[in-house]
């Protein structure tokens, strides 16, 4: 197991090591204060992703928490630091400026999970709060332990949620009362639910066991060609937020061209005479 981070830069508050070849682990890394998001996180994950979408040496990402939980939401100090800030401007219309910045730096970021090509696997142990489900929201594929919990904690705080899971919630959960609740009332989300929403595909005793088994999906992901894998990831994206025929637009755009891949003419090769899956190249 190889834990060099390849042409992945490192990072204060996350740890990105490298379990199996193409395989990268990106863990929430302040484990001393609870994972809490403070602005170099919100702004480290987003340079992280980044990078990750364009290494070539990556081709899927399996996301977790360092220590007691996966993350505890908001670091309360660090906006304490904005409202001082803040408090420096008396006109509301440099405080807009200030704060509308800051929430679309911390927007992108999320979105920077999205927007990688490759496919990211959100695992989760114990507490995911307020920030924390607004991240696990942008993950392809979500597993949690047993004893995890989900929060949209925001109105707790007297705001409205405005990093991302609002928007992509109700597209995860095909429940909007389930979803208008959650967000309306902030109670907890325990697992077994969030299980049977569909927020969450697979349930694990422990957190070892959900690390392997999210470490041996990113394994099958990543030894898939590169080209099928994030040309799907774009696919789905884009159909999401289009109509069906839009999206079959989409797709037959892109299939005229990367039909054309090696790839595809290896991996058809290797079907129809019965041989091993070859091995594809970098993207």
């Amino acid at each position: 197991m190889s834990s060099e981070a390849g042409s992945v830069g490192n990072f204060k508050t996350l740890a990105v090591s490298v379990p199996q070849p193409y395989v990268y682990h990106v863990e929430l890394n302040r484990a001393d204060r609870l994972n809490a998001l403070n602005n170099t996180m919100w702004l480290e994950i987003g340079e992280c992703f980044t990078q990750l979408g364009a290494a070539a040496d990556c081709r899927a990402v399996v996301l977790s928490g360092a220590g007691k939980l996966f993350c505890s939401g908001l670091d309360f100090q660090d906006m304490m630091t904005l409202g001082s800030k803040l408090s420096e401007e008396e006109d509301v219309a440099r405080r807009c400026k200030i704060l509308s910045a800051t929430i679309k730096a911390y927007q992108n970021s999320l979105t920077a999970l999205e927007k990688c090509h490759k496919p990211v696997i959100g695992a989760v142990h114990n507490a995911c709060i307020g920030g924390g489900i607004n991240l696990i929201a942008a993950t392809d594929i979500r597993y949690c332990t047993n004893d995890a919990w989900f929060q949209v904690k925001e109105v707790d705080l007297g705001l409205t949620a405005d990093v991302g899971v609002l928007q992509r919630l109700p597209r995860l959960i095909g429940n909007a009362s389930l979803v208008n609740e959650l967000c309306f009332t902030a109670r907890k989300l325990p697992a077994a639910e969030a299980a049977a929403a569909g927020l969450v595909s697979k349930l694990f005793d422990t957190k070892d066991s959900m690390i392997a088994e999210a470490v041996s999906v990113a394994k099958s992901i990543a030894e898939k060609s590169p080209v099928a894998v994030q040309g799907t990831k774009r696919s789905l994206l884009y159909s999401r937020e289009h109509t069906v025929q839009e999206g079959l637009d989409h797709v037959a755009d892109w299939n005229q061209i990367m039909l054309q891949s090696e790839d595809f003419m290896n991996a058809s090769v290797a079907l129809a005479t019965k041989s091993p899956p070859p091995i594809f190249s970098k993207l």
